[in-house]
Parts: C-alpha cells; sequence; structure tokens
C-alpha cells in the first residue's frame, strides 16, 4: 500500500506519503491563495523525499472540506484525474476529521475552521476519531458553549469563543494525519462497497462537502425594460 493524501480546504497545502505503517513524508505550506500552484510541486516533494514514483501509489485520498470553493476544488480535481490516470481508488475524508485526528485528544472537543463570512465551519468529536455531528457553519460566538476547541477557525476568533478553551495542538489538518487516518479504514472488508453507498463513517466518494453556495455567482438576466 502507497497512499497519497493531500488537503486544500484550508491555507495549508499539504501533502503525504504513507506505506501502510508510517508516513513516509510530508510537506506543508500556509498559503490561502496559491493552492493550485503549490499542490503538484508540494505531491512531487514528497514523492522525491519517500524516494517513490507517482505509478507506485495504490490510493489517493484528498481532504473533502468543508472550505472555500476554490481551493477545496483544486486538491478534490487533482485527486480524481490522479486516480483516472493511475488506475487506484480515489476516497474523500472530511477536513475537520483530518485535524481532529492529528489532535491525538480522547476526550470530546470541537474543530473549528475559517469559514469567511465571519463564520466557522465545525463539528463536535467524542475522541479525535469519532464525530458525533457537523460538519456545520455558524457564527463562533454560536458554538457549544464549554467544550475544548482545536483548529485555526477558533484561534482566529480567541476572543469570541474564549482563549481559555483553545487546546496547544496542530491547527491544520496536515496530510500525514489524513493518510493515518485513512489507512485506519483502507484495511476493512468491503470498504469500496460501503464507500459507494455513502454509509462509510470516515471515507467518502473525492466529492466537497458544501454548506453554502460559493460567493461567486452567475449574474442573472437583465431585466427587460418596457415602455
Amino acid at each position: 500500500m502507497l497512499v497519497l493524501a493531500f488537503d486544500t480546504a484550508t491555507p495549508a497545502v499539504t501533502a503525504a506519503l504513507h506505506d501502510g505503517e508510517r508516513v513516509l513524508a510530508e510537506s506543508t505550506t500556509v498559503d490561502a491563495r496559491r493552492h493550485g500552484e503549490l499542490l503538484v510541486p508540494t505531491i512531487e516533494t514528497v514523492l522525491r523525499e519517500a524516494g517513490a514514483v507517482l505509478a507506485d501509489v495504490t490510493v489517493v485520498v484528498a481532504g473533502a472540506g468543508p472550505g472555500p470553493y476554490t481551493g477545496l476544488r483544486v486538491g478534490l480535481v487533482t485527486a480524481q484525474a490522479l486516480a483516472t490516470s493511475l488506475g487506484v481508488p480515489a476516497y474523500g475524508v472530511c477536513t475537520l476529521d483530518a485535524v481532529a485526528y492529528g489532535s491525538g485528544l480522547e476526550e470530546p472537543f470541537l474543530v473549528a475552521t475559517d469559514a469567511r463570512r465571519k463564520e466557522v465551519f465545525w463539528g463536535h468529536y467524542a475522541d479525535r476519531r469519532t464525530r458525533l455531528s457537523g460538519p456545520a457553519v455558524d457564527k463562533p460566538q454560536d458554538l457549544p458553549a464549554e467544550l475544548p476547541l482545536v483548529g485555526a477557525g477558533a484561534r482566529m476568533y480567541a476572543e469570541v469563543v474564549g482563549a481559555s478553551r483553545l487546546l496547544d495542538v496542530p491547527e491544520y489538518p496536515f496530510a500525514g494525519a489524513l493518510a493515518a487516518l485513512a489507512v485506519e479504514q483502507l484495511g476493512q472488508p468491503d470498504v469500496a462497497e460501503v464507500v459507494e453507498s455513502g454509509t462509510h463513517p470516515v471515507l467518502s466518494l473525492p466529492r466537497p462537502i458544501y454548506l453554502r453556495r460559493p460567493d461567486a455567482q452567475v449574474p442573472a438576466p437583465p431585466k427587460r425594460v418596457t415602455a
């Protein structure tokens, strides 16, 4: 097994290779405006550092969001294209799940990432592997109170949610955590069939999780002016 995982649903453009036992290489650049420019070079970097070539990859995994429309699409379109060209399966994983897994927490907490418009994407977790609810999008002041918070979205609004609730764990969905979470699921029986049915708790088809319409809209036709 050689899993290529990457995520572009947050400002972190991140990729990693996992051989089924450990992360072989990982690279991350935090830049909210250059997902399209950075993803392919980042993939090339981890392949080179791991001493692998693209043809060695047996599974592609991409963060499925939620996240800003343009950045999110970069990763998922790349995953679909690579999987098709290599003839290997591609899966999506909720980006919030990757943040949760990377936290290493075994107690209830919330994950929050930046949703722009002064909102956050968030999910409620029983532990790093188990999402209880979400993903959802809300104002930071509307998040459930008292539970600890992780994620860059929570830190952006520390004054609103309460700085004492923020935990010192990775804020972004680093691809090494994304790959490790996926690997735990890939060994399960009939995983492809369960994913195809839409009932797998972690893996999905590589399609974006949208919680609202994109900012860019097709202009409506001009109104007809009558005399």
